[in-house]
């Protein structure tokens, strides 16, 4: 008898309990190798499950609605027979889920949140003031634990959990956390903030109702524990690149350039350089805000527009890189945002990141740091402009920069410095070789 091939969830990070919320595969379905059988969606992105073996489907494990992790067994197939693979290229294959369409920026200029790792959610502010336990123990696992300590929750005050022998899950530290909101008059965000009164929009004309996908209403909770806790200040500049963009057309023009460079890349060397000058930029502050982890890589985060909304794909090892290199990466990985392919490895670990709106426009704007990071560099487009060199005006293409940085971490005058460090590497790009 022939032995069936399990297909599980591969290794996708540090990432746990991934929504499925969409099955390709059914019993009696011939598959082949690298065929999505399932769709999975993360707070970050969605993602195809690509199966690791072709034959038949004799049984699938999975759901819409289901959590999946590592390991979990999706389908058995049983193995194709010899010369099935050409049988079934003669046949018809099934159609493959069709690609939303493409709403994203060139990956010249990707586009904010460039959030996006759409980042760690940082920890909740003392916002609702939560009643102490009083000392009471709790029965919960850690993880539960640490999901209640980021809500600024007191978990002894919950009592008994919905779990097996009165275990807190995580629904029970949300749903205590509902209470004591409605107790407090509604407060959303914490702080005592009053929310927004709900509106009937259909007494003014037709509306249509749709729900926000995963991504951009995690995102938008995530944003709002950002503003809410980090004090932030955005500083704007502009850099001549002149020079920079003559080199780059020069470059691209040559026919033996391997990969067409974008200015993006440059702008990750040049902020590269600039964190090693100033290691605070490269820094994250802990939860209790009494000290700063310091990081010894450079690892730049490149918010992506995608029709999901803001994904955050991260460059490694961007020092050790060179611009071709670089270049490469940001085209391949700005694809696989787009198409939602991108793994929850790809998103993490960053140390800064990019939000770029040059290639839709603007003149400035104030992105949001992107917790735990504690900056944010914000890139909107150049334009000629006439520049005063001490005896006329001459036209200079000049770009507008936005740094957006954590307060508690970095000050007024080292946030100018930086900018200085980043306006002259991007403005005399022979700095960089220094």
């Amino acid at each position: 008898m022939t032995s069936l091939i399990e297909i599980k969830v591969p290794d996708l990070g540090n990432v746990s309990d991934i929504d499925v919320i969409e099955v390709l595969i059914q019993p009696g379905d011939e598959i082949e190798v690298e065929q999505t059988v399932a769709v999975l969606e993360t707070d970050k992105a969605t993602m195809d499950l690509p199966s690791s073996a072709a034959g038949k489907v004799e049984q699938v494990h999975i759901k819409v609605g289901d959590k999946v992790n590592e390991g979990t067994l999706i389908a058995m197939l049983a193995p194709a027979a010899p010369g099935a693979a050409q049988e079934e290229a003669a046949a018809p294959a099934e159609p493959a889920p069709a690609a939303q369409p493409e709403t994203a920026a060139p990956v010249a200029a990707p586009a904010v949140k460039i959030e996006t790792e759409t980042p760690k959610p940082a920890p909740a502010p003392a916002e609702v003031t939560l009643p102490a336990s009083g000392g009471a123990k709790a029965h919960a696992t850690p993880s539960v634990r640490l999901f209640a300590r980021e809500l600024g929750v007191d978990i002894g005050r919950i009592g008994n959990g919905s779990g097996r022998k009165g275990r807190i899950l995580k629904e029970d530290v949300k749903n205590f956390v509902k209470q004591v909101m409605a107790s407090s008059g509604g407060a959303q965000g914490g702080a005592g903030i009053p929310p927004i009164p709900a509106v009937d929009f259909s007494q003014f004309g037709e509306v249509e109702e749709q729900p926000l996908n995963k991504i951009k209403r995690l995102t938008g909770q995530n944003m709002s524990r950002v503003w809410l806790n980090l004090p932030m200040v955005t500083y704007h500049d502009e850099v001549d690149i002149t020079d920079m963009e003559a080199f780059r057309k020069a470059t691209n023009a040559d026919k033996n350039t391997e990969v067409k460079l974008t200015g993006l890349v440059f702008i990750i060397k040049a902020l590269t350089a600039a964190m090693k000058q100033f290691p605070s930029f490269n820094s994250s502050l802990s939860t209790d805000g009494e000290k700063l982890f310091f990081k010894k890589y450079f690892n730049i985060g490149i918010a992506v527009d995608t029709p999901n909304g803001l994904v955050v794909p991260v460059l490694r090892d961007v020092d050790k890189k060179s611009i071709i290199e670089l270049s490469r990466e940001l085209s391949e990985k700005s694809d696989l945002a787009r198409k939602g392919k991108l793994l929850p490895a790809d998103m993490q670990g960053g140390c800064m990141t990019i939000s770029s709106l040059g290639g839709i426009g603007g003149t400035a704007f104030t992105p949001i740091v992107n917790a735990p990071e504690v900056a944010i560099l914000g890139v909107t487009r150049a334009k000629m402009q006439p520049v005063w060199n001490g005896e006329s005006f001459e036209p200079r293409l000049m770009l507008p920069l936005d740094l957006t940085y954590d307060h508690r971490v970095i000050d007024g005058a080292e946030g100018a410095r930086f900018m200085e460090a980043i306006k002259s590497y991007l403005g005399d790009l022979r700095r960089l070789l220094l």
